[in-house]
């Protein structure tokens, strides 16, 4: 017991000496909202935000990480990221840029690993399959940055959820890098119903844009751009789908034609334009540069011919898989893997608040992609297993 209440002892000096370390913008742990309130020996000796942390890191979901597509699917390189590797290295951007800025880092972390948990197989290819069938079955749109928060809060844990405060769920809501921003201001004064509202908002139209209710959120949705940006050129380039001199000659020469300059020069630009300030910016030549830059790998490498001719093989994958899944539920199948690998010990309030199809879509949503082709193989192509009489 003396143990446990040094360590509480200690984790209370730690949230005091936020109060003088970080910058009055940032968000102290003591400022931390759940839905429910823990029991103190639940929280033991970690801050709010690096429970989040830990929780995060412990999801199922998390460790899907491991086999999801960040943009090259189907192609087999072990040098290619992945999109367990992106959040690692947002994580790591975002808590440079943190430190430097007296930001929470635990919060950084949080919301920087938990930001892509919502991605479903084969990126956003999956992604605008799995948002059409959605909008099909009456389930509006489908979006990973919500299909995260609902990961964290109803699904995991077989629908308990992990209670994840207000503040990292609205970082990983919010974090939306492939909209260009060249400054980011954090809308405060949010509340569980304004995350509810906001989710219910983005659903019913995908082209609004909601922001961070933390200056930290702020930072990762920026971090996120600066990690993927430079480290596709380096993928595309590696697997011969652009040459280095394809670059903008303006984007080369202002912020580098390397994933490393790349990045160094928007995190160094980002700190120096956003020092004491209650927003996070980049200057105006570097943000339009990063803009350009943008639209270059948006032409170039995400509508490159070489990954969209597999598209429509993606898309009847999907929809086939859908249609079995729902009729599955439908004809109550308990045999089918959607009752034994996913409802299977699920909570009684996801199944009795979760449509046929709204279970459809978490089950896939959750799918890495070797687990997507596999069940793909086991329910649409034919087999006959011989027995020997």
């Amino acid at each position: 017991m003396d143990s446990r209440k040094n360590l509480n002892k200690i984790k209370d000096e730690l949230d005091r000496d936020e109060e003088k370390r970080l910058s009055p913008y940032a968000c102290s742990s003591r400022q931390a909202v759940r839905r429910k309130e823990e029991d103190k020996i639940v929280k033991g000796h970690r801050q709010n935000f690096s429970l989040d942390t830990d929780r995060i890191l412990h999801s199922l979901a998390y460790s899907r990480y491991i086999d999801k597509t960040q943009v090259f699917y189907l192609i087999k390189n072990d040098h290619i990221t992945h999109r367990v590797l992106h959040v690692q290295l947002v994580s790591k951007i975002s808590r440079t840029i943190g430190r430097l800025l007296r930001l929470n880092e635990d919060l950084l972390e949080s919301i920087a690993l938990g930001h892509d948990i919502g991605h479903t197989p084969f990126g956003h290819d999956g992604e605008t399959s799995l948002s059409r069938l959605s909008r099909e079955y009456g389930l509006g749109y489908f979006l990973h940055n919500l299909q995260g928060v609902r990961f964290l809060e109803k699904i995991e844990r077989k629908g308990k959820g992990w209670n994840l405060t207000l503040q990292a769920l609205d970082g990983i809501l919010c974090h939306d890098g492939e909209l260009h921003s060249q400054a980011l201001h954090p809308h405060k004064d949010k509340d569980f119903h304004t995350l509810q509202k906001e989710i219910e908002e983005k659903e019913d139209d995908q082209s609004i844009d909601i922001f961070p209710m933390t200056l930290e959120g702020c930072v990762v949705r920026m971090a996120d751009t600066i990690s993927y940006i430079g480290r596709d050129i380096e993928d595309a380039i590696r697997l011969g789908f652009i040459n280095r001199s394809d670059l903008p000659q303006d984007c080369r020469r202002i912020l580098g034609e390397t994933n490393g300059t790349i990045v160094y020069t928007l995190v160094e630009d980002l700190i120096k334009d956003s020092l004491d300030k209650p927003y996070v910016r980049f200057s105006k030549e570097v943000g339009e540069a990063l803009k350009r830059l943008k639209e270059f790998n948006y032409k170039y490498i995400y509508k490159n011919e070489l990954i969209w001719k597999q598209t429509p093989k993606i898309e009847l994958m999907f929809t086939l898989l859908f249609e079995r899944y729902f009729n599955d539920l439908e004809k109550g199948n308990e045999t089918s893997d959607i009752y034994r690998e996913f409802l299977e010990g699920m909570s009684s309030e996801y199944k009795d608040s979760t449509s046929p199809a709204g279970i459809v879509r978490d089950f896939i949503a959750g799918m890495t992609d070797d687990y997507f082709l596999g069940q793909c193989q086991k329910q649409l192509i034919p087999q006959i297993k011989l027995t020997r009489l």
